[in-house]
């Protein structure tokens, strides 16, 4: 399943169109902030395909009933562009554990060919739970894929959410085969060209380089 949220009418696109913004992008501070924006609107969204749980909360005058979440989810990402991103969820499911996973592109000497590596993982106990797995961009998928796949070595998640503001069709396709049946793809919005080098256009541009500055 697809959700593709840049098609409602929302503030999300706001944040989004300023995070492409190549003007608006100079500012390190306002990329991040609404990197972690665009965060928080994803949470919510996800929030509503949530199980729920109902619970007794006890006021100054009395008690009342409230629809909480049973269980909350485990929050991934893919370091480091992944960060701010991972934070604004993290503000919203402020319960959840989190899972870090280091990947890399290791090029060879053909121009746009490369594989993807992890060297570095934590992560904590994923049986029976809700998988939120973020990375700002998803272009041939091949990173996604490689991290999803190491993370599972933790357990099988009850629903895995493939969570990203910009992707390629060829990256969903990608990560579609390769995932459990269990899996939705939360993007922003889909862009259709990619470059030899792997580059989403129009895109953003390197996400990492613009939260941290040049690798």
């Amino acid at each position: 399943m697809i959700q593709e949220i840049g098609l409602q009418n929302s503030i999300f696109n706001q944040f989004l169109r300023e995070v492409r913004d190549e003007k608006i992008q100079t500012d390190r501070a306002r990329f991040r902030r609404n990197l972690e924006r665009l965060g928080e609107i994803f949470a919510y969204e996800i929030s509503k395909k949530l199980e729920y749980e109902v619970v007794d909360v006890t006021t100054s005058l009395g008690s009342a009933s409230m629809r909480v979440p049973k269980q909350y989810p485990v929050l991934a990402t893919i370091m480091r562009a992944g960060l701010p991103f991972h934070q604004g969820m993290l503000n919203y499911f402020d319960h959840a554990d989190s899972a870090f996973v280091s990947a890399y592109r290791m090029h060879s000497k053909d121009e746009g060919d490369f594989k993807v590596e992890v060297d570095y993982m934590s992560c904590p106990d994923l049986d029976k739970r809700e998988l939120i797995l973020v990375d700002p961009m998803l272009a041939t998928g091949s990173s996604m894929v490689k991290v999803h796949r190491a993370l599972l070595k933790n357990g099988a998640p009850s629903h895995n959410h493939i969570v990203t503001l910009l992707a390629t069709k060829e990256g969903i396709s990608l990560v579609r085969k390769n995932a459990p049946p269990n899996t939705t793809i939360w993007v922003g919005a889909i862009d259709d060209e990619l470059t030899a080098q792997a580059y989403i256009v129009p895109g953003l541009g390197d996400a990492g380089d613009l939260c941290y500055g040049a690798k």
